[in-house]
Protein backbone atom coordinates (compact mmCIF):
# COMPACT_ATOMS: atom_id res chain seq x y z
CA UNK A 1 0.00 0.00 0.00
CA UNK A 2 1.44 3.43 -0.94
CA UNK A 3 2.12 6.18 1.52
CA UNK A 4 -0.34 8.40 -0.34
CA UNK A 5 -3.09 5.77 -0.11
CA UNK A 6 -2.40 5.27 3.57
CA UNK A 7 -2.52 9.01 4.17
CA UNK A 8 -5.80 9.29 2.29
CA UNK A 9 -7.53 6.71 4.47
CA UNK A 10 -9.57 8.51 7.15
CA UNK A 11 -8.35 7.94 10.68
CA UNK A 12 -10.65 5.95 12.97
CA UNK A 13 -13.05 8.22 14.80
CA UNK A 14 -12.23 8.63 18.45
CA UNK A 15 -15.01 9.87 20.75
CA UNK A 16 -12.98 12.60 22.42
CA UNK A 17 -15.94 13.66 24.53
CA UNK A 18 -16.35 10.16 25.93
CA UNK A 19 -15.74 10.39 29.66
CA UNK A 20 -14.64 6.77 29.79
CA UNK A 21 -11.67 7.74 27.60
CA UNK A 22 -10.83 11.12 29.08
CA UNK A 23 -12.08 11.47 32.67
CA UNK A 24 -9.86 10.71 35.70
CA UNK A 25 -9.70 6.95 36.16
CA UNK A 26 -10.38 6.38 39.85
CA UNK A 27 -13.37 8.76 40.25
CA UNK A 28 -14.88 7.33 37.05
CA UNK A 29 -14.39 3.76 38.24
CA UNK A 30 -16.04 4.54 41.56
CA UNK A 31 -18.94 6.29 39.81
CA UNK A 32 -19.55 3.22 37.65
CA UNK A 33 -19.04 0.80 40.55
CA UNK A 34 -21.75 2.17 42.84
CA UNK A 35 -24.81 1.24 40.75
CA UNK A 36 -23.26 -2.15 39.97
CA UNK A 37 -22.77 -2.78 43.67
CA UNK A 38 -26.40 -2.00 44.44
CA UNK A 39 -27.53 -4.41 41.73
CA UNK A 40 -25.22 -7.19 42.93
CA UNK A 41 -26.23 -6.75 46.57
CA UNK A 42 -29.88 -6.97 45.54
CA UNK A 43 -29.13 -10.28 43.82
CA UNK A 44 -27.38 -11.56 46.95
CA UNK A 45 -30.35 -10.56 49.10
CA UNK A 46 -32.66 -12.53 46.80
CA UNK A 47 -30.64 -15.67 47.56
CA UNK A 48 -31.02 -15.00 51.29
CA UNK A 49 -34.78 -14.35 51.00
CA UNK A 50 -35.29 -17.41 48.83
CA UNK A 51 -33.43 -19.59 51.32
CA UNK A 52 -35.59 -18.20 54.12
CA UNK A 53 -38.77 -18.95 52.17
CA UNK A 54 -37.73 -22.51 51.35
CA UNK A 55 -36.62 -23.05 54.94
CA UNK A 56 -40.21 -22.46 56.05
CA UNK A 57 -41.31 -25.30 53.78
CA UNK A 58 -39.21 -27.80 55.73
CA UNK A 59 -35.80 -29.42 55.87
CA UNK A 60 -36.43 -31.58 52.80
CA UNK A 61 -37.16 -28.56 50.63
CA UNK A 62 -34.11 -26.78 52.03
CA UNK A 63 -31.91 -29.75 51.19
CA UNK A 64 -33.34 -29.81 47.67
CA UNK A 65 -32.56 -26.11 47.18
CA UNK A 66 -29.00 -26.72 48.40
CA UNK A 67 -28.52 -29.21 45.57
CA UNK A 68 -29.77 -26.80 42.91
CA UNK A 69 -28.16 -23.60 44.23
CA UNK A 70 -24.62 -24.20 42.80
CA UNK A 71 -26.09 -24.73 39.32
CA UNK A 72 -28.27 -21.62 39.63
CA UNK A 73 -25.16 -19.64 40.60
CA UNK A 74 -23.24 -21.19 37.70
CA UNK A 75 -25.92 -20.01 35.28
CA UNK A 76 -25.82 -16.49 36.69
CA UNK A 77 -22.01 -16.30 36.55
CA UNK A 78 -21.83 -17.70 33.01
CA UNK A 79 -24.58 -15.51 31.55
CA UNK A 80 -23.65 -12.31 33.38
CA UNK A 81 -19.98 -12.25 34.31
CA UNK A 82 -18.49 -14.59 31.69
CA UNK A 83 -20.42 -14.47 28.40
CA UNK A 84 -21.79 -11.10 29.49
CA UNK A 85 -18.22 -9.86 29.87
CA UNK A 86 -17.49 -10.98 26.31
CA UNK A 87 -20.51 -8.99 25.11
CA UNK A 88 -19.54 -5.83 27.03
CA UNK A 89 -15.93 -6.12 25.91
CA UNK A 90 -16.73 -6.43 22.20
CA UNK A 91 -19.18 -3.52 22.25
CA UNK A 92 -16.85 -1.29 24.27
CA UNK A 93 -13.90 -1.96 21.93
CA UNK A 94 -16.05 -1.13 18.90
CA UNK A 95 -17.29 2.12 20.46
CA UNK A 96 -13.76 3.05 21.50
CA UNK A 97 -12.67 2.68 17.87
CA UNK A 98 -15.57 4.85 16.72
CA UNK A 99 -17.34 1.91 15.05
CA UNK A 100 -20.90 2.60 16.16
CA UNK A 101 -22.50 0.53 13.40
CA UNK A 102 -20.41 -2.47 14.38
CA UNK A 103 -21.45 -2.00 18.03
CA UNK A 104 -25.11 -2.10 16.96
CA UNK A 105 -24.50 -5.30 15.00
CA UNK A 106 -22.67 -6.82 17.97
CA UNK A 107 -25.70 -6.11 20.15
CA UNK A 108 -28.03 -8.12 17.90
CA UNK A 109 -25.55 -10.99 17.64
CA UNK A 110 -25.15 -10.92 21.43
CA UNK A 111 -28.90 -11.29 21.90
CA UNK A 112 -28.87 -14.36 19.65
CA UNK A 113 -26.04 -15.84 21.73
CA UNK A 114 -28.02 -15.18 24.91
CA UNK A 115 -31.08 -16.86 23.45
CA UNK A 116 -29.09 -19.93 22.39
CA UNK A 117 -27.28 -20.05 25.74
CA UNK A 118 -30.59 -20.03 27.62
CA UNK A 119 -32.10 -22.74 25.44
CA UNK A 120 -28.99 -24.91 25.81
CA UNK A 121 -28.94 -24.52 29.59
CA UNK A 122 -32.63 -25.42 29.78
CA UNK A 123 -32.15 -28.50 27.60
CA UNK A 124 -29.19 -29.75 29.63
CA UNK A 125 -30.80 -29.26 33.03
CA UNK A 126 -34.28 -30.49 32.11
CA UNK A 127 -32.84 -33.63 30.52
CA UNK A 128 -29.97 -34.33 32.90
CA UNK A 129 -30.81 -32.51 36.13
CA UNK A 130 -31.74 -35.69 37.99
CA UNK A 131 -28.38 -37.30 37.27
CA UNK A 132 -26.48 -34.13 38.19
CA UNK A 133 -28.27 -33.73 41.53
CA UNK A 134 -27.83 -37.43 42.33
CA UNK A 135 -24.11 -37.03 41.65
CA UNK A 136 -24.07 -34.15 44.13
CA UNK A 137 -25.55 -36.45 46.79
CA UNK A 138 -29.29 -36.01 46.27
CA UNK A 139 -31.46 -38.91 47.41
CA UNK A 140 -35.13 -39.59 48.11
CA UNK A 141 -37.38 -36.65 49.04
CA UNK A 142 -34.50 -34.14 48.84
CA UNK A 143 -33.86 -35.15 45.23
CA UNK A 144 -37.59 -34.89 44.47
CA UNK A 145 -37.67 -31.36 45.92
CA UNK A 146 -34.58 -30.42 43.91
CA UNK A 147 -36.19 -31.60 40.68
CA UNK A 148 -39.46 -29.81 41.46
CA UNK A 149 -37.58 -26.53 41.88
CA UNK A 150 -35.11 -27.10 39.04
CA UNK A 151 -37.69 -28.10 36.43
CA UNK A 152 -39.39 -24.75 36.88
CA UNK A 153 -36.41 -22.46 37.35
CA UNK A 154 -34.40 -23.90 34.42
CA UNK A 155 -37.46 -23.92 32.18
CA UNK A 156 -37.05 -20.15 32.39
CA UNK A 157 -33.30 -20.08 31.66
CA UNK A 158 -33.88 -18.08 28.49
CA UNK A 159 -35.20 -15.17 30.55
CA UNK A 160 -32.12 -15.21 32.80
CA UNK A 161 -29.69 -15.36 29.88
CA UNK A 162 -31.48 -12.65 27.92
CA UNK A 163 -31.76 -10.31 30.90
CA UNK A 164 -28.05 -10.65 31.68
CA UNK A 165 -27.06 -10.40 28.01
CA UNK A 166 -29.12 -7.25 27.44
CA UNK A 167 -27.72 -5.79 30.67
CA UNK A 168 -24.22 -6.52 29.38
CA UNK A 169 -24.98 -4.65 26.15
CA UNK A 170 -25.86 -1.61 28.25
CA UNK A 171 -22.72 -1.97 30.35
CA UNK A 172 -20.59 -2.15 27.22
CA UNK A 173 -21.70 1.39 26.40
CA UNK A 174 -20.74 2.58 29.88
CA UNK A 175 -24.35 2.69 31.09
CA UNK A 176 -24.38 1.04 34.51
CA UNK A 177 -27.51 2.67 35.92
CA UNK A 178 -30.13 1.06 33.68
CA UNK A 179 -28.96 -2.56 34.09
CA UNK A 180 -28.44 -2.09 37.83
CA UNK A 181 -31.88 -0.52 38.29
CA UNK A 182 -33.36 -3.38 36.26
CA UNK A 183 -31.66 -6.01 38.41
CA UNK A 184 -32.79 -4.19 41.55
CA UNK A 185 -36.41 -4.11 40.34
CA UNK A 186 -36.16 -7.76 39.25
CA UNK A 187 -34.87 -8.71 42.70
CA UNK A 188 -37.68 -6.88 44.50
CA UNK A 189 -40.29 -8.46 42.23
CA UNK A 190 -38.79 -11.91 42.79
CA UNK A 191 -38.87 -11.52 46.57
CA UNK A 192 -42.50 -10.36 46.54
CA UNK A 193 -43.66 -13.02 44.09
CA UNK A 194 -41.66 -15.72 45.86
CA UNK A 195 -43.60 -15.18 49.06
CA UNK A 196 -46.96 -14.89 47.30
CA UNK A 197 -46.55 -17.92 45.03
CA UNK A 198 -44.74 -20.05 47.57
CA UNK A 199 -47.22 -19.62 50.42
CA UNK A 200 -50.34 -18.34 48.72
CA UNK A 201 -51.80 -14.86 48.88
CA UNK A 202 -55.45 -13.98 48.33
CA UNK A 203 -56.60 -15.75 45.15
CA UNK A 204 -53.04 -17.02 44.50
CA UNK A 205 -52.76 -20.70 45.47
CA UNK A 206 -49.94 -22.08 47.60
CA UNK A 207 -47.44 -23.60 45.13
CA UNK A 208 -44.63 -24.39 47.55
CA UNK A 209 -41.08 -24.66 46.24
CA UNK A 210 -42.33 -24.66 42.63
CA UNK A 211 -43.94 -21.26 43.25
CA UNK A 212 -40.67 -19.84 44.61
CA UNK A 213 -38.93 -21.04 41.43
CA UNK A 214 -41.71 -19.59 39.27
CA UNK A 215 -41.10 -16.18 40.86
CA UNK A 216 -37.58 -16.28 39.43
CA UNK A 217 -38.86 -17.00 35.92
CA UNK A 218 -41.52 -14.26 36.01
CA UNK A 219 -39.17 -11.64 37.47
CA UNK A 220 -36.47 -12.23 34.86
CA UNK A 221 -39.14 -12.25 32.16
CA UNK A 222 -40.07 -8.71 33.16
CA UNK A 223 -36.36 -7.81 33.25
CA UNK A 224 -35.95 -9.04 29.69
CA UNK A 225 -39.02 -7.14 28.49
CA UNK A 226 -37.87 -3.85 30.04
CA UNK A 227 -34.32 -4.05 28.70
CA UNK A 228 -35.63 -4.95 25.23
CA UNK A 229 -37.81 -1.84 25.36
CA UNK A 230 -34.90 0.32 26.47
CA UNK A 231 -32.43 -0.99 23.89
CA UNK A 232 -34.91 -0.47 21.03
CA UNK A 233 -35.67 3.08 22.14
CA UNK A 234 -33.84 6.33 21.39
CA UNK A 235 -32.55 6.40 24.97
CA UNK A 236 -29.94 3.71 24.30
CA UNK A 237 -26.52 4.62 22.93
CA UNK A 238 -26.44 1.31 21.05
CA UNK A 239 -29.88 0.40 19.72
CA UNK A 240 -31.13 -3.06 18.90
CA UNK A 241 -32.44 -3.14 15.34
CA UNK A 242 -33.45 -6.30 13.54
CA UNK A 243 -34.13 -4.62 10.20
CA UNK A 244 -31.99 -6.09 7.42
CA UNK A 245 -30.08 -8.19 9.96
CA UNK A 246 -27.67 -10.74 8.49
CA UNK A 247 -25.74 -13.09 10.82
CA UNK A 248 -21.98 -12.61 10.47
CA UNK A 249 -19.64 -15.38 11.72
CA UNK A 250 -16.82 -12.91 12.38
CA UNK A 251 -18.98 -10.86 14.74
CA UNK A 252 -20.08 -13.98 16.60
CA UNK A 253 -16.40 -14.90 16.96
CA UNK A 254 -15.55 -11.48 18.39
CA UNK A 255 -17.93 -12.13 21.29
CA UNK A 256 -17.37 -15.85 21.69
CA UNK A 257 -13.57 -15.80 21.68
CA UNK A 258 -13.75 -13.97 25.01
CA UNK A 259 -17.10 -15.20 26.34
CA UNK A 260 -16.63 -18.95 25.80
CA UNK A 261 -13.18 -18.98 27.40
CA UNK A 262 -14.41 -16.78 30.24
CA UNK A 263 -17.19 -19.33 30.95
CA UNK A 264 -14.50 -21.75 32.11
CA UNK A 265 -13.82 -19.52 35.12
CA UNK A 266 -17.23 -19.81 36.86
CA UNK A 267 -17.25 -23.52 36.11
CA UNK A 268 -13.91 -23.81 37.92
CA UNK A 269 -15.26 -21.75 40.81
CA UNK A 270 -18.28 -24.00 41.31
CA UNK A 271 -16.14 -27.13 41.01
CA UNK A 272 -13.76 -25.74 43.65
CA UNK A 273 -16.65 -25.14 46.04
CA UNK A 274 -18.09 -28.63 45.50
CA UNK A 275 -14.70 -30.33 45.85
CA UNK A 276 -13.88 -28.40 49.01
CA UNK A 277 -17.23 -29.25 50.58
CA UNK A 278 -16.61 -32.93 49.84
CA UNK A 279 -13.07 -32.81 51.24
CA UNK A 280 -13.99 -30.90 54.39
CA UNK A 281 -16.79 -33.39 55.08
CA UNK A 282 -14.06 -35.96 55.79
CA UNK A 283 -13.08 -33.93 58.86
CA UNK A 284 -16.52 -34.14 60.47
CA UNK A 285 -19.74 -32.11 60.58
CA UNK A 286 -18.27 -29.34 62.74
CA UNK A 287 -15.50 -28.66 60.23
CA UNK A 288 -18.00 -28.75 57.37
CA UNK A 289 -20.28 -26.30 59.16
CA UNK A 290 -17.33 -23.99 59.84
CA UNK A 291 -16.28 -24.13 56.20
CA UNK A 292 -19.86 -23.40 55.11
CA UNK A 293 -20.01 -20.29 57.30
CA UNK A 294 -16.67 -19.10 55.93
CA UNK A 295 -17.60 -19.81 52.31
CA UNK A 296 -20.86 -17.93 52.77
CA UNK A 297 -18.82 -14.89 53.81
CA UNK A 298 -16.79 -15.14 50.61
CA UNK A 299 -20.02 -14.97 48.60
CA UNK A 300 -20.66 -11.64 50.32
CA UNK A 301 -17.25 -10.38 49.13
CA UNK A 302 -17.86 -11.30 45.50
CA UNK A 303 -20.43 -8.53 44.76
CA UNK A 304 -17.91 -5.76 45.47
CA UNK A 305 -15.12 -7.25 43.34
CA UNK A 306 -17.70 -8.03 40.65
CA UNK A 307 -19.01 -4.46 40.73
CA UNK A 308 -15.54 -2.94 40.35
CA UNK A 309 -14.55 -5.50 37.71
CA UNK A 310 -17.66 -4.97 35.59
CA UNK A 311 -16.99 -1.22 35.75
CA UNK A 312 -13.49 -1.91 34.39
CA UNK A 313 -14.76 -3.77 31.31
CA UNK A 314 -16.12 -0.82 29.27
CA UNK A 315 -13.31 1.51 30.40
CA UNK A 316 -10.63 -0.99 29.36
CA UNK A 317 -12.49 -2.01 26.21
CA UNK A 318 -13.02 1.53 24.94
CA UNK A 319 -9.39 2.42 25.67
CA UNK A 320 -8.21 -0.65 23.73
CA UNK A 321 -10.53 0.20 20.84
CA UNK A 322 -9.20 3.76 20.76
CA UNK A 323 -5.60 2.50 20.81
CA UNK A 324 -4.96 3.89 24.32
CA UNK A 325 -3.39 0.72 25.71
CA UNK A 326 -1.53 2.50 28.50
CA UNK A 327 -4.80 3.93 29.84
CA UNK A 328 -6.43 0.50 29.60
CA UNK A 329 -3.70 -0.97 31.80
CA UNK A 330 -3.98 1.88 34.31
CA UNK A 331 -7.73 1.23 34.56
CA UNK A 332 -7.11 -2.48 35.18
CA UNK A 333 -4.54 -1.90 37.90
CA UNK A 334 -6.61 0.84 39.55
CA UNK A 335 -9.64 -1.45 39.72
CA UNK A 336 -7.54 -4.36 40.95
CA UNK A 337 -5.96 -2.29 43.70
CA UNK A 338 -9.31 -0.89 44.86
CA UNK A 339 -10.80 -4.38 44.99
CA UNK A 340 -7.71 -5.80 46.72
CA UNK A 341 -7.60 -3.08 49.38
CA UNK A 342 -11.29 -3.33 50.29
CA UNK A 343 -11.27 -7.15 50.28
CA UNK A 344 -7.99 -7.21 52.19
CA UNK A 345 -9.25 -4.88 54.93
CA UNK A 346 -12.38 -6.99 55.34
CA UNK A 347 -10.21 -10.10 55.44
CA UNK A 348 -8.08 -8.67 58.23
CA UNK A 349 -11.19 -7.80 60.23
CA UNK A 350 -12.63 -11.34 60.07
CA UNK A 351 -9.20 -12.81 60.76
CA UNK A 352 -8.93 -10.81 63.98
CA UNK A 353 -12.64 -10.94 64.91
CA UNK A 354 -14.12 -14.07 63.29
CA UNK A 355 -16.98 -14.30 65.78
CA UNK A 356 -18.50 -11.10 64.39
CA UNK A 357 -19.63 -13.20 61.42
CA UNK A 358 -19.70 -16.73 62.83
CA UNK A 359 -22.08 -15.98 65.72
CA UNK A 360 -24.70 -14.80 63.26
CA UNK A 361 -25.16 -18.47 62.34
CA UNK A 362 -24.16 -20.59 65.32
CA UNK A 363 -23.28 -20.67 69.01
CA UNK A 364 -21.95 -24.25 68.93
CA UNK A 365 -18.39 -24.13 70.38
CA UNK A 366 -16.92 -26.72 68.01
CA UNK A 367 -18.36 -24.99 64.94
CA UNK A 368 -17.19 -21.59 66.18
CA UNK A 369 -13.69 -22.99 66.65
CA UNK A 370 -13.67 -24.45 63.13
CA UNK A 371 -14.82 -21.11 61.72
CA UNK A 372 -12.09 -19.26 63.61
CA UNK A 373 -9.50 -21.64 62.18
CA UNK A 374 -10.88 -21.17 58.69
CA UNK A 375 -10.75 -17.37 58.85
CA UNK A 376 -7.27 -17.42 60.40
CA UNK A 377 -6.02 -19.41 57.40
CA UNK A 378 -8.09 -17.82 54.63
CA UNK A 379 -8.87 -14.27 55.78
CA UNK A 380 -5.38 -12.89 54.97
CA UNK A 381 -5.82 -14.13 51.36
CA UNK A 382 -9.03 -12.21 50.67
CA UNK A 383 -7.10 -9.24 49.27
CA UNK A 384 -5.50 -11.49 46.65
CA UNK A 385 -8.91 -12.96 45.86
CA UNK A 386 -10.34 -9.49 45.24
CA UNK A 387 -7.33 -8.56 43.11
CA UNK A 388 -7.61 -11.65 40.93
CA UNK A 389 -11.37 -11.44 40.44
CA UNK A 390 -11.29 -7.78 39.40
CA UNK A 391 -8.36 -8.29 37.02
CA UNK A 392 -10.21 -11.22 35.45
CA UNK A 393 -12.95 -8.80 34.39
CA UNK A 394 -10.45 -6.19 33.25
CA UNK A 395 -8.82 -8.79 31.01
CA UNK A 396 -12.21 -9.40 29.40
CA UNK A 397 -12.29 -5.74 28.42
CA UNK A 398 -8.97 -6.20 26.63
CA UNK A 399 -10.11 -9.44 25.02
CA UNK A 400 -7.21 -11.28 26.69
CA UNK A 401 -8.74 -13.63 29.24
CA UNK A 402 -6.66 -16.81 28.87
CA UNK A 403 -4.13 -15.95 31.59
CA UNK A 404 -6.70 -15.30 34.35
CA UNK A 405 -8.61 -18.45 33.37
CA UNK A 406 -5.42 -20.52 33.64
CA UNK A 407 -4.82 -18.97 37.06
CA UNK A 408 -8.22 -20.32 38.09
CA UNK A 409 -7.28 -23.70 36.65
CA UNK A 410 -4.13 -23.77 38.79
CA UNK A 411 -6.23 -22.98 41.87
CA UNK A 412 -8.67 -25.79 41.08
CA UNK A 413 -5.90 -28.34 40.49
CA UNK A 414 -4.13 -27.39 43.72
CA UNK A 415 -7.30 -27.74 45.77
CA UNK A 416 -8.26 -31.03 44.15
CA UNK A 417 -4.85 -32.72 44.20
CA UNK A 418 -3.37 -31.48 47.47
CA UNK A 419 -6.74 -31.44 49.19
CA UNK A 420 -7.46 -35.09 48.45
CA UNK A 421 -4.00 -36.01 49.70
CA UNK A 422 -4.51 -34.06 52.95
CA UNK A 423 -7.98 -35.50 53.52
CA UNK A 424 -6.99 -39.11 53.07
CA UNK A 425 -3.70 -38.97 54.96
CA UNK A 426 -5.40 -37.76 58.13
CA UNK A 427 -3.94 -34.24 58.13
CA UNK A 428 -5.38 -31.77 60.65
CA UNK A 429 -8.21 -29.54 59.56
CA UNK A 430 -6.15 -26.37 59.61
CA UNK A 431 -3.90 -27.69 56.86
CA UNK A 432 -6.82 -28.07 54.45
CA UNK A 433 -8.03 -24.59 55.36
CA UNK A 434 -4.48 -23.28 54.85
CA UNK A 435 -4.52 -24.86 51.39
CA UNK A 436 -7.62 -22.80 50.56
CA UNK A 437 -5.79 -19.63 51.58
CA UNK A 438 -2.64 -20.52 49.65
CA UNK A 439 -4.65 -21.42 46.53
CA UNK A 440 -6.57 -18.14 46.78
CA UNK A 441 -3.32 -16.18 47.14
CA UNK A 442 -1.80 -18.00 44.19
CA UNK A 443 -4.85 -17.22 42.08
CA UNK A 444 -4.47 -13.49 42.73
CA UNK A 445 -0.71 -13.49 42.07
CA UNK A 446 -0.93 -15.57 38.88
CA UNK A 447 -3.75 -13.41 37.52
CA UNK A 448 -1.73 -10.26 38.21
CA UNK A 449 1.29 -11.80 36.46
CA UNK A 450 -0.88 -12.65 33.46
CA UNK A 451 -2.07 -9.03 33.22
CA UNK A 452 1.51 -7.80 33.62
CA UNK A 453 3.10 -10.10 31.03
CA UNK A 454 0.49 -10.44 28.26
CA UNK A 455 0.84 -7.68 25.61
CA UNK A 456 -2.53 -6.02 25.24
CA UNK A 457 -1.34 -4.19 22.11
CA UNK A 458 -2.29 -7.28 20.08
CA UNK A 459 -5.88 -6.89 21.24
CA UNK A 460 -6.04 -3.62 19.27
CA UNK A 461 -4.89 -5.23 16.03
CA UNK A 462 -7.57 -7.93 16.40
CA UNK A 463 -10.39 -5.39 16.22
CA UNK A 464 -11.92 -5.55 12.73
CA UNK A 465 -12.80 -2.47 10.72
CA UNK A 466 -16.39 -1.65 9.88
CA UNK A 467 -15.62 -2.62 6.32
CA UNK A 468 -14.62 -6.17 7.32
Amino acid sequence: MSIATEAARPAPAKPTTNALLSAPIVPTLLRLTLPNLLGMLATALVAIAETAYVGQLGTTSLAGLALVFPIVMLQQMMSSGAMGGGVSSAIARALGAGQDSRAASLAVHAMIIGLIGGLAFSAIMLAGGGGIFALLGGRGPALDAALTYANVVFFGSVAVWLTNTLASICRGTGNMKVPSATLLATAILQVLLGGALGFGFGPIPRLGIAGIALANVIAFGFGTAFLLWFLTSSRARVRLSFANFTPEPEIFRDILRVGVLACVSPLQTVLSILILARLVSEFGPEALAGYGIGARFEFMLVPFSFAVGVACVPMVGMAIGAGEVARARRVAWAGGIISAVVSGVVGIIVTLQPDLWARLFTTEPAVLEATRTYFMCVGPAYGFFGLGLCLYFASQGAGKVLGPVLAGTARLIAIAAVGWWLAFTGAPTWQLFALVGVAMTGYGILTALAIWLVPWERAKTQLPDDSA
